[in-house]
């Protein structure tokens, strides 16, 4: 396609939501049993990657970057994802520990957004996922020294040949120190679902000191 027909298509192309009410009174007092009833409706519907969210953090200077990562645990009211601590999300979060979560379930019209803050998870709950990892996934940690610039792809094959070496007789590949979990934990969840004619449903959770408040809000 041309820009023209892709902006063409854009914006001639359109299509209705189903009909698929998303009610105060139907949805549970939590959040995260909320999630985990939709988690388990979009495993049923065979989405891929149903984990899959787009997580959004900014610098000390507000400017925000976004990008996929997988959630891999729910800790504590919080949830969990894994990265190279010394990555841009991982410098951006150290700078500034206010993120979002988008997950969307394009299939089944649904969206769930987490925000709040984000911590680093224990050493010994890092230790735990790491260990959990294949050996190849292991020694890319090591490997990528993410977000830094490479001069070609060839020295980071050579970056994974170094360290296959070096831990070929290793039982285990110990979790690098720069390399673990982060926790968000939301003070804000929403669950949005698409409806007829864009009125779609959008329901809200508002931590209050210990309990959660919910609400409607417009679409």
């Amino acid at each position: 396609m041309s820009l023209e027909e892709v902006k063409n298509y854009m914006n001639s192309i359109r299509r209705d939501f189903a009909d698929r009410p998303l009610n105060e009174d139907s949805v549970k007092s939590n959040p995260f049993e909320q999630y985990a009833i939709w988690f388990e409706e979009a495993v049923n519907a065979q989405l891929l990657d149903p984990y899959a969210m787009n997580l959004s953090t900014a610098d000390a200077k507000g400017k925000p970057s976004s990008r996929i990562v997988y959630l891999r645990d729910i800790i504590d009211e919080g949830i969990v994802f894994y990265t190279n601590y010394n990555s841009q999300k991982g410098k951006n979060l150290q700078d500034n520990p206010a993120a979002s979560a988008l997950i969307f379930w394009s299939e089944l019209e649904r969206q769930v957004r987490f925000e709040g803050r984000v911590e680093k998870v224990s050493a010994e709950i890092s230790d735990k996922y790491f260990a959990a990892r294949p050996k190849e996934s292991k020694i890319g940690a090591w490997a990528s020294h993410q977000s830094d610039v490479l001069s070609d792809r060839m020295q980071l094959e050579e970056q994974v040949k170094f360290f296959t070496e070096k831990f070929k007789d290793s039982e285990e590949v110990p979790r690098p120190e720069f390399w673990g979990g982060y926790r968000l934990i939301p003070t804000r969840v929403e669950f949005w679902q698409g409806r007829p004619s864009r009125l779609h449903d959008r329901i809200i959770y508002l931590k209050k000191e210990n309990d959660w408040e919910i609400v409607r809000v417009n679409p």
